[in-house]
């Protein structure tokens, strides 16, 4: 069963993408912001990471610079979870590191298949 830290700040957006992962079969942990997320991957070994974009503190691309820096973190895939949807966005956020993007609010179906799909089917 693959194991996913969702790293959000909302609340609610938290609830339903956790809700939604629980639904799917995945085990999650939840961080709701950069830092708590830094110390989870310490102690954790996630197949995948939906990181937020937009978070207080350190934004979502320091946090998955951070991960790509540290060698027991590089290798865990972060797919982009986030409300900016602009032209280009996506590029900017796969140049990065990410190995996907998400745009809030969320389409169920398509969010479905792109976790299955970078989970390689482990839930």
């Amino acid at each position: 069963m693959a194991l996913i830290l969702v790293v959000e700040d909302n609340p609610v957006n938290m609830e339903l993408t956790v809700d939604l992962l629980e639904s799917y079969g995945y085990d999650v942990v939840q961080a709701e912001d950069g830092f708590v997320a830094l110390e989870k991957v310490k102690v954790n070994k996630f197949d995948l990471i939906l990181l937020d974009i937009q978070l207080p503190k350190m934004d979502g691309l320091e946090v998955l610079s951070k991960l790509k820096a540290d060698v027991d973190t590089k290798d865990i895939p972060a797919i982009a979870l986030t409300a900016h949807s602009m032209r280009g966005d996506a590029e900017r956020f796969i140049s990065a590191g990410c190995i996907d993007y998400i745009s809030k609010p969320i389409d169920i179906h398509s969010f479905k298949e792109k976790v299955h799909a970078h989970t390689n089917g482990l839930n």
